[in-house]
């Protein structure tokens, strides 16, 4: 096992500077995902720590070394790609041991590091087959497999899942996250799907316009967002803006509404702020029950286990999580009651919460 700590690296390309003094150090064994909107640095990073690129300034220390400069096939690390990039003309047993072999790793010991990750992987009986014979699911588990062999010191994986159908994310994520927890081997994970960040994490690194805007356990980027870009970017679906005005310990609402705020909750400034709420916790309430903002609802996508509600709110469009059984439907009016501890205040020029 070993850790990456990586100190004031910046990436610079022409006059374009893609990432800007990061600092990242992950522990022996965590499971570090980079999550973050197309071209904010998280794949470039990736490709720092791999060795397929360096950085304009600053350093990358894997374990006690600094390998900042040094070539991939010295840093001992196994990546998994977004494609499987699996050798066509080879068995599935021929491309788990092709790494080992090019480093003249005694045919036993391969022949051992097969049988071990294809038990792991459960694809014993696939070894004689060739790519084109698999499944896409297959395919990425063979991928797995041959960096899985490698016992390296750092996973890294680059969207292995981004090719899969919903289904197969799903069933895969959960072998992804069952083999960390079994091998211990420090991972970084880049995805642009918050839901496998929510999930896998240990940590999740929040990048934005090539700098990290928050890093945190999944939980407490989902309930307490340093800035309303993680707010919005992390939950599905996402948290829910309104601009409202603070004044006092009140918080005047679009429509006429008033929160009242808790004094540990009391907002620092006055004046113009946007308020953060998530889908499951706005409530509707009847008619004759106190409520703080009136909306018309537009859209209703049942779920089964519960229901989501498109509403408009004095032209503000906002999404409910309510029961499955929910009753409204397009058209109908619907009044809504949140709590001082469900909201979360931003400002608006900063987006600092």
């Amino acid at each position: 096992m070993s850790a990456l700590n990586i100190r004031n690296v910046r990436k610079v390309f022409g006059k374009t500077t893609v990432l800007d003094d990061i600092h990242l150090q992950a522990s022996a064994g965590e499971f570090i995902i980079l999550v973050g909107a197309s071209g904010c640095g998280k794949s470039t990073l990736l490709n720092m720590i791999a060795g397929l690129d360096v950085p304009t300034s600053g350093s990358i220390h894997i374990g006690d070394r600094d390998v900042t400069h040094l070539p991939s096939k010295d840093r001992d690390i196994a990546m998994v790609f977004q494609s499987y990039a699996l050798y066509p003309t080879m068995t599935v047993a021929g491309n788990i041991a092709f790494g080992l072999e090019m480093r003249k790793v005694p045919r036993p010991e391969r022949d051992k590091a097969i049988a071990r990750v294809a038990k792991m992987l459960q694809i014993e009986h696939l070894l004689d087959r060739k790519p084109a014979q698999l499944s896409g699911g297959q395919r990425q588990r063979v991928a797995m497999g041959r960096a899985l062999a490698r016992d390296p010191k750092l996973f890294l994986f680059d969207e292995p899942l981004s090719n899969l159908d919903a289904k197969l994310r799903v069933e895969m994520r959960a072998e992804i996250k069952a083999l960390h927890q079994r091998l211990k081997t420090t991972s970084i994970y880049v995805t642009h799907d918050q839901v496998e960040a929510m999930t896998m994490a240990d940590r999740i690194v929040v990048l934005n316009g090539g700098e990290i805007e928050q890093i945190g356990t999944p939980l407490e980027l989902y309930h307490q967002p340093k800035t309303r870009f993680v707010a919005g970017f992390l939950g599905a679906p996402a948290m829910n803006f309104l601009p409202v005005v603070v004044q006092g310990d009140s918080v005047q609402l679009p429509g006429g509404g008033t929160l009242v705020m808790q004094a540990e909750l009391k907002p620092s400034r006055q004046g113009a702020a946007e308020l953060g709420v998530r889908p499951e916790r706005l409530r509707v309430v009847g008619p004759d029950a106190p409520s703080q903002l009136r909306c018309e609802v537009t859209v209703v996508e049942p779920l089964g286990a519960d229901t989501l509600v498109m509403m408009r709110c004095e032209g503000h469009k906002l999404v409910v999580r309510g029961p499955g059984d929910s009753p409204l439907r397009p058209g109908d009016t619907a009044q809504l009651a949140l709590d001082a501890d469900a909201v979360t205040l931003f400002d608006p020029q900063t987006g600092q919460r």
